[in-house]
C-alpha cells in the first residue's frame, strides 16, 4: 500500500483498517459514538492551525479531518446505509442547489440576497427531509419537536448558547438593545452571590450557567463572538503567565518555589508590557 493524492487510496486504507480479520484491532472495534469525539477534536485542531497561521500543520490537520469523514462513511457502508461517494454526492447536490445565482439562472446582486436565497432553499430542503423521514417510519423532526431543537447539542456550550439566542431572536424573542442585558448580568451575579452564601452546590452551578448565558447574549448584541473573545483572553493569559515563568527561570527559581506575591508582581509587569 503506497501513499497517493487520490482519495480512493484513503478509502482503501480505511477499508483495510476496518477489515474484521486482518485490520487494526482498535479500528475494528470503533463505532460512530466512539469516533465522534475524535472528529470534534480534529476540527478544533484545524481551527488551531489556522489561528497560528501554520499552513504546514493546516495541510496535515485537514487530512486528519478528512480521515474522520472517511471513517464515518466506511462504518455507514458496513451497515448498508451509505458510502463515501454518497456523502460527496449529497454535499455537491446541496452546494449546487443552494447557489442558483452561481450554477443557475438566478442573480444575486449582494451577499444579503445570496444569503436570502440560501435560507429559502434550506427551508425547502428541511421540508423534503421531513417527508423522507416520515416515509422511512422515523420521527419527522431531525432533533426533536421544538423550535430550538435543530441547534446541535454537541456544539461548544458558548457557541450553542449563541445559536439558541440567534434562533430565538428570529421570532422576536430578544432584547431590543444591549443596555438591559447588563442589568440582567448584574441580577444573575446577585443570584450567584446568594447561592454561594447558602452553599447550595446545585444552585451555584445553575446561577453560574445563567450568568454565562447572559454574557453570551451581551456579546451577541455587541456583535462580538464569545468564543473568539474568550480565545483572545486565553492567549493573553498564556502569554502573561509565560512571562512570569521566564522571569522566575532567569532568577533561578521555579513556579513551585515562587510565592503568590512574587508571581503577582511579575504578572503586573507582564500586563504593563502588553
Amino acid at each position: 500500500m503506497r501513499p497517493s493524492k487520490d482519495i480512493g487510496r484513503l478509502i482503501e486504507i480505511m477499508a483495510a483498517l476496518r477489515a474484521p480479520d486482518t485490520g487494526c484491532p482498535w479500528d475494528v472495534e470503533q463505532d460512530f459514538s466512539t469516533i465522534a469525539p475524535y472528529t470534534i477534536e480534529e476540527a478544533y485542531e484545524v481551527a488551531d492551525a489556522i489561528q497560528r497561521g501554520d499552513l504546514d500543520d493546516l495541510r496535515d490537520e485537514l487530512g486528519d479531518l478528512l480521515l474522520q469523514v472517511v471513517y464515518h462513511a466506511r462504518m455507514a457502508e458496513e451497515i448498508g446505509e451509505f458510502a463515501f461517494g454518497d456523502v460527496v454526492e449529497a454535499v455537491t447536490t446541496k452546494m449546487i442547489r443552494r447557489h442558483p445565482h452561481v450554477f443557475g439562472d438566478e442573480k444575486a446582486r449582494s451577499a444579503g440576497m445570496a444569503k436570502g436565497m440560501w435560507e429559502k432553499i434550506k427551508s425547502e430542503e428541511k421540508a423534503e427531509k421531513r417527508a423522507a423521514r416520515i416515509a422511512r417510519g422515523l420521527d419527522p423532526e431531525d432533533h426533536g419537536k421544538g423550535y430550538l431543537d435543530s441547534v446541535p447539542v454537541a456544539l461548544p456550550a458558548l457557541t450553542r448558547a449563541l445559536k439558541l439566542q440567534e434562533k430565538a431572536a428570529r421570532v422576536g424573542f430578544d432584547w431590543g438593545e444591549a443596555a438591559p442585558i447588563l442589568d440582567k448580568i448584574e441580577e444573575e451575579i446577585g443570584e450567584l452571590r446568594e447561592a454561594l452564601h447558602k452553599g447550595d452546590t446545585a444552585s451555584i452551578k445553575d446561577e453560574f450557567g445563567d450568568m454565562l448565558f447572559a454574557l453570551v447574549n451581551l456579546g451577541r448584541h455587541l456583535e462580538l463572538d464569545s468564543e473568539a473573545a474568550l480565545a483572545g483572553t486565553n492567549d493573553k493569559f498564556r502569554t502573561r503567565f509565560h512571562h512570569v515563568e521566564r522571569a522566575l527561570a532567569q532568577a533561578g527559581r521555579s513556579l513551585d518555589e515562587a510565592t503568590l506575591e512574587e508571581m503577582e508582581a511579575l504578572w503586573q509587569q507582564a500586563k504593563g508590557k502588553a
